[in-house]
């Protein structure tokens, strides 16, 4: 016989407990600090899930730009058979100011 009312069933709790638990391990540790572990757990629902999701959109825009920064460094200005890439050092040097007198 089945539970006459809508709640956890046996097979789906530990799955739960370990989604919670988790979530709650992820604020307290990327939140730097800034929360402890019974704040966490004593959280509405709401403003945990919120915090999750805040915290977690900040370190992948973080990660985005530390991606960003990593492929610009990466362009060299010497091709694969060692030989200087003479448009892209020539995009790459600094520009000298040109002065033109008036006629």
């Amino acid at each position: 016989m089945g539970l006459a009312f809508f709640g956890l069933t046996s097979d789906a709790t530990p799955l739960i407990r370990r989604n919670l638990f988790k979530q709650i391990h992820e604020i307290v540790f990327h939140g730097k600090g800034g929360y402890s572990w019974n704040e966490v757990y004593n959280m509405p629902i709401w403003l945990r899930r919120f915090t999750f999701k805040e915290i977690q959109e900040f370190y992948q825009k973080e990660q985005e730009e530390y991606n960003k920064i990593k492929k610009k460094g990466t362009s060299t200005l010497i091709d694969s058979s060692g030989r200087v890439n003479k448009p892209q050092f020539a995009d790459a040097s600094p520009k000298k100011p040109s002065f033109r007198t008036a006629p």
